[in-house]
């Protein structure tokens, strides 16, 4: 297969498991606020991270492990749509900012990730609950999103030099 790296499912293999970990470990905080669906979002730090760091196609099988796993161990069937439509939102627009920010902005991503996320989820409970009086959420919810993507896009953007630099080091250890 073109462009398989064992080093690089290696790497998947373990970002899949440390965004499975904290997903699972977020799950069992209980709601901050009295608002359905209204979480920290701390997973997304590896989105984020893996976005800028090693691309499109790594970060999609790392998301797409992560929420399936984290359906089967923290989830239910619906909680897996959730996750699915509002993962997928948030990679989109991530996908389209990689090409747009410098290293500095990458927690522009993270804010509007989240956004994106919100809605994703916003449109499956517009579907499943077929009432429009589930929109009253959304003002919270985007507020949150802001605040919580902000977090996660701060910290991947202070990750992303510092786990360059772990990477760089190890590899000229291994030349040594």
């Amino acid at each position: 297969m073109k462009g398989f790296s064992l080093k690089r499912l290696t790497l998947d293999a373990v970002l899949s498991a440390v965004a499975l970990i904290i997903f699972v470990l977020e799950s069992r905080i209980p709601n901050l606020a009295p608002v359905p669906g209204m979480k920290l979002g701390l997973a997304n730090i590896v989105t984020v991270w893996s976005m800028f760091a090693l691309g499109p196609l790594d970060t999609l099988a790392v998301l797409l492990i992560r929420i399936i796993l984290g359906s089967v161990f923290a989830g239910s069937v619906t909680s897996f749509f959730f996750s699915l439509a509002g993962g997928m939102l948030c990679y989109l627009v991530q996908l389209f900012l990689r090409k747009i920010l410098n290293p500095k902005q990458i927690f522009v991503a993270g804010i509007l990730g989240a956004v994106a996320h919100n809605i994703g989820q916003m449109i499956v409970a517009l579907i499943a609950f077929q009432s429009v009086s589930v929109l009253v959420y959304l003002p919270f919810l985007l507020v949150s999103a802001v605040l919580t993507g902000a977090l996660t896009g701060l910290t991947a953007q202070f990750l992303l030099p510092l786990l360059e630099k772990a990477c760089h080091a190890m590899k000229k250890d291994r030349r040594e």
